[in-house]
């Protein structure tokens, strides 16, 4: 399985460094990111995004809660450009499933990444109502299934089976917590991955012995023995 790598982060340096690497395909941002990257005008910050990522494929979130806001605000992201996917959360914050604005936005050929997905039962809700022909992926958050002591992977695989008759559907492995989740999405036949880029350079380093491994880390004891001038 061909699992593309995309980057999850708004910084713009970053970005213009990041969207220089083969090894990734895209970019996935939220407003979370997007904040912590000191922004102060979300669709100013979205343009700028949008300049430096080179026409791959960027997700660029709605932070609406309604349905009228969230449709206003999809047609606004999406008008900024052709590489863009709208990210709608699966539900609002009072956990009313997002299908109508899913719905709209599918028939009306807006790319969609459907995000905050934990189970194969939202999957099978979004599928009921998207436009078959429309560009669709699904963001399942493995590492914050993990961090509530939840086991993620079953409930993926059941997502990857159950998409596999939507040819543009794609199921996108999101909140990484370590470089072999990228081997592991692989092996399960997960699409997109989306991975922070310190992540994404431990990636680029795969294929240390475990020798060098050992050898590594006990030099790097030793040097900060030293460094501290350490006695016993």
């Amino acid at each position: 399985m061909n699992t593309k790598i995309f980057c999850d982060i708004a910084d713009i340096k970053t970005i213009n460094k990041f969207t220089k690497k083969k090894i990734v395909k895209g970019f996935t941002t939220n407003p979370s990111l997007i904040r912590k990257a000191g922004a102060k005008d979300y669709l100013n910050y979205c343009k700028q995004i949008l300049h430096v990522s080179k026409n791959k494929p960027v997700s660029l979130e709605v932070f609406a809660d309604n349905y009228s806001e969230m449709k206003k605000q999809s047609l606004i992201l999406n008008g900024l450009g052709k590489n863009i996917y709208v990210k709608i959360p699966v539900c609002n914050s009072k956990g009313v499933f997002s299908g109508k604005v899913i719905n709209f936005l599918s028939k009306n050929k807006v790319k969609l990444n459907i995000t905050a997905v934990y189970t194969a039962e939202q999957t099978k809700r979004i599928l009921k109502v998207i436009n078959k022909k429309s560009d669709v992926i699904i963001s399942i958050f493995i590492g914050r299934a993990s961090d509530a002591g939840k086991d993620p992977i079953p409930e993926l695989l059941k997502s990857i089976r159950i998409a596999r008759k939507y040819k543009r559907v794609k199921i996108l492995w999101a909140s990484v917590r370590e470089p072999y989740n990228y081997l592991q999405a692989k092996k399960i036949g997960c699409h997109i991955i989306t991975v922070p880029p310190s992540i994404i350079e431990k990636i680029e380093k795969f294929g240390k012995s475990y020798n060098s491994l050992t050898l590594e880390t006990v030099k790097a004891f030793l040097a900060d023995s030293k460094k501290s001038n350490f006695k016993i």
